[in-house]
């Protein structure tokens, strides 16, 4: 499995405008930019160019409702459709709560099939994999 362990974190924020304007400020500097927006997520990635611009953003901000826990995200990349599906049974065997059954997610792109739970610890888990079946 090339390309690491980690696909991607994602933090919960209160204000998606203003903590847009925070990270274009902060992560400029480092050669990142905001790549992907919807009206609930932004992603940023690298500066370059990118052919799959939506799969090379390795950090997200997302809105967060108001009394709802901020806590954090990590998705997880999986080799195959297969994987995703065998982790989200584990999970959920482990104690995760469900949060996102696996199945495609064409929001993010045409081939993003993941499955998303909540940990013990109500952290949100992901497992994804991009690869068309």
């Amino acid at each position: 499995m090339s390309g690491g362990m980690i696909d991607h974190p994602s933090l919960g924020v209160r204000d998606l405008a203003a903590s847009r304007a925070f990270y274009d400020a902060i992560l400029a500097p480092l050669g990142y930019r905001r790549g992907f927006d919807r009206e609930d997520i932004s992603g940023y990635g690298s500066a370059e160019p990118h052919p799959l611009a939506e799969q090379a953003l390795p950090f997200w901000i997302g809105a967060e409702p108001q009394g709802s826990a901020l806590n954090g995200h990590i998705c997880f990349r999986a080799p195959d459709r297969a994987a995703v599906d065998a982790f989200y049974k584990a999970v959920l065997t482990a104690g995760a709560r469900d949060n996102g059954a696996p199945g495609l997610r064409p929001q993010y792109h045409a081939s993003y099939y993941a499955a998303f739970v909540i940990d013990p610890n109500g952290h949100r888990l992901e497992a994804v994999c991009h690869q068309a079946e």
